[in-house]
């Protein structure tokens, strides 16, 4: 029986990723879709031929589990209700901007016996996903050094995401930061130090101790220059450098997304990157937040 999936959320993100994936997965039925603005989940709905909801409840009745397409803390009130029903979720990154909340949605899927899967493309995307794995298998690391520089913000950028209120308010540490935490941490381990710092614009620096001994460092922003606009990642160790392999194509990872919840809800067995492990990124980023603005995390 294909699992009912439902969706909340009608930008950019969902109409070009969500959407197409949910459409198209053969163990999915895209059960509908809800927004903040019924003309255009109307649309959307009309596209992908699904049905529009005007009451998120409604939505909720119709599915076996939700997709969100929504600002972080939109996505986590919405995820708390959804969890507490027993619908499945699959959550966007971050899952919540405060420790507090991204800890509730862990705990009440939990309660609600909801399996869940955070969307960190890294780890879902083909030729990284695997990569991960694979260093993550080999161990023996001493340093990881990565840096993504988007270019949202840059004078003249077109792009559909620039207009987002919450990436203009929280910038590239909590867009970005959590597609390179979530594959430093499987590597490296958990971080047990933070350490961070201003750079131009939205620019963090953060210096990072991990379980395993090895240190890492992460430059993030969405407000680099088109012309040095990047994402990269290296690893040291004893079998010398490796380097995070380019990848393409969010709506595949996002249907191996897919595929892990729906495998998550039929064994029963939490998958890595759950929503336990969401607020463990929200908890890195509030203390690395928390050290530049002088505010308690």
């Amino acid at each position: 029986m294909k699992m009912r999936i439902g969706l909340l959320g009608t930008g950019p993100w969902a109409a070009r990723t969500h959407a197409p994936a949910l459409a198209a997965h053969p163990g999915v039925e895209f059960a509908g879709v809800w927004g903040r603005r019924p003309e255009a989940a109307a649309e959307l709905a009309a596209a992908f031929g699904t049905t529009a909801y005007d009451d998120e409840e409604d939505l909720f009745e119709s599915c076996d589990a939700i997709a969100f397409a929504l600002p972080p803390d939109v996505q986590s009130p919405l995820a708390l209700r959804a969890a507490s029903t027993g619908r499945h979720l699959l959550l966007d990154k971050p899952v919540a901007t405060t420790v507090e909340t991204a800890r509730q949605v862990a705990d009440v899927a939990d309660r609600g016996g909801a399996a869940s899967v955070v969307f960190c493309t890294l780890r879902f995307a083909e030729p990284t996903a695997r990569w991960i794995d694979e260093q993550a298998a080999a161990g023996g690391w001493f340093l990881g050094e990565a840096h993504w520089l988007g270019s949202l913000f840059a004078p003249g950028s077109a792009s559909a995401y620039a207009a987002s209120p919450w990436r203009r308010e929280k910038g590239g540490l909590w867009d970005v930061g959590p597609h390179v935490l979530s594959a430093y941490l499987p590597i490296l381990g958990d971080v047990t130090e933070v350490t961070a710092a201003r750079g131009p614009a939205d620019t963090h620096h953060l210096v990072l101790r991990h379980t395993s001994g090895a240190s890492s460092t992460a430059t993030l922003t969405l407000s680099a220059p088109p012309e040095v606009a990047e994402a990269a990642m290296t690893l040291y160790g004893e079998r010398g450098r490796v380097e995070l392999p380019r990848w393409d194509g969010a709506v595949d990872a996002y249907g191996r997304a897919i595929d892990a919840l729906i495998e998550a809800a039929r064994t029963e067995k939490p998958h890595p990157c759950d929503a336990h492990f969401g607020a463990r990124l929200t908890e890195i980023l509030a203390q690395a937040e928390a050290q530049v603005t002088g505010s308690s995390a």
